[in-house]
């Protein structure tokens, strides 16, 4: 059989997009990681054991034959126990049968969300440090990222820098709190601001929520779109993959106007036909059955996950910023030999067994090609006890060593 090759002006080729695409450095990381057989703390796979009655529910849907297409926006009793868990937890009130839309993780919901309500060229406002995943979406469908930097070490927004950066092309900003990579958690006072910016430009707000439920120090999730005015404009996004330690199941969902939502649902059933049936019988029992305490007891054992790594962190010279949110920590990796993050990234791969992933992948270059996280990494803490354990063993005779 003859080999065909692609020719530049033929019509065998990539498209525009996909010759500026790479892997994610955080996959990139997973899989250096298991070449060597390491401790994977570059990649957010969560892999603690989930809870209970999430699994065996899922298990009973599948043996009962729960294994065909759901509705598009997902089954009835997940989206009544989104609609009170919203109600409950975040102060909002959504109509399960017009507001509510399970999706195929909260990428998929993001994804459906940007395609029914953006157009190619239109500007979308993030923050650094970012989520890639969000960047590469917006560069996915020709939408801009313009990136706008929180100021370090709080990640504090910067109302002025967030003003000069909206154009005529804006239409939207995407919020990720708590944040994925830095743990931020936006304040009230932060939101409201944000919010006044929102309505005077007229732009949508699409919120990430993932990591709601892991808030440390007595600080507080707010949805920003439970402030006035913010309602129609914010599309909610969350999901049950960090929460219930279920990421490969891929089950997120969100929450729009009743304007928004049958074409954000559109989207989404022509892209993923819907959610995972069985996975969606397994969240509806987590959020029906799981008591109060669940929620507590995860922040609080996270919060002492995020003490330990921090400190070990600490004693290898490797000085973290202390998140408040999520779990994932960046830390000053100065001291590990590296012309890069990314060559920082793997010399402690191979040095100790530990994937972190380049801070680099969080940060836009600047005119000069200037990157802000060349001296970070972002190490991930979700992991079992022994596991991360057996890091901090690993970091603490590094910092011995000498890094």
């Amino acid at each position: 059989m003859p080999i065909i090759t692609s020719s530049p002006s033929g019509n065998l080729r990539l498209s525009e997009l996909a010759p500026h695409f790479i892997q994610s450095e955080i996959r990139a990381m997973s899989v250096a990681c298991s070449d060597v057989g390491g401790i994977n703390m570059a990649q957010g796979v969560c892999d603690t054991d989930p809870p209970h009655p999430v699994v065996e529910a899922a298990i009973e849907a599948i043996r009962s034959g729960q294994n065909i297409y759901t509705r598009l926006d997902g089954i009835a009793p997940l989206r009544d126990a989104i609609a009170q868990k919203f109600a409950s937890f975040n102060g909002l009130s959504v109509d399960p049968n017009t507001q509510v839309l399970v999706t195929s993780g909260a990428t998929g919901a993001l994804n459906a969300a940007l395609l029914a309500l953006l157009n190619p060229g239109d500007e979308c406002v993030v923050f650094e440090p970012f989520y890639g995943y969000h960047v590469s979406t917006l560069h996915s469908m020709r939408i801009a990222p313009v990136v706008v930097e929180l100021t370090a070490p709080e990640f504090a927004l910067d109302l002025d820098r967030l003003r000069a950066a909206i154009t005529p092309r804006t239409r939207a900003i995407i919020l990720n709190s708590p944040s994925n990579p830095s743990g931020k958690v936006f304040t009230q006072s932060e939101l409201e601001a944000l919010a006044e910016v929102a309505i005077e430009h007229d732009l949508f707000v699409f919120t990430d929520e993932m990591y709601e439920c892991f808030i440390y120090d007595g600080a507080r999730h707010i949805s920003i779109a439970t402030i006035p005015g913010m309602a129609e404009r914010t599309i909610t996004i969350s999901g049950f993959s960090k929460t219930f330690s279920v990421t490969g199941w891929r089950l997120g969902y969100l929450a729009a106007s009743e304007r928004w939502l049958p074409a954000i649902g559109y989207f989404h059933d022509l892209i993923y036909i819907c959610a995972p049936s069985p996975m969606q019988h397994g969240a509806a029992a987590g959020l029906l059955q799981l008591p109060h305490s669940f929620y507590t007891d995860l922040a609080e054992e996270y919060q002492g996950k995020r003490d330990a790594i921090c400190a070990s962190l600490t004693r290898a010279g490797l000085t973290p910023s202390i998140p408040t949110g999520a779990y994932y920590v960046l830390a000053d990796a100065t001291a590990i030999p590296g012309a890069d993050a990314k060559q920082k990234a793997r010399k402690l791969l191979a040095d100790t067994g530990i994937a972190a992933v380049a801070g680099s992948a969080f940060f836009a270059s600047d005119a000069a090609g200037v990157n802000p996280g060349e001296n970070l990494l972002r190490f991930c803490f979700a992991k079992k006890h022994p596991e991360l354990a057996e890091a901090c063993r690993r970091l603490d005779a590094y910092g011995v060593s000498g890094s």
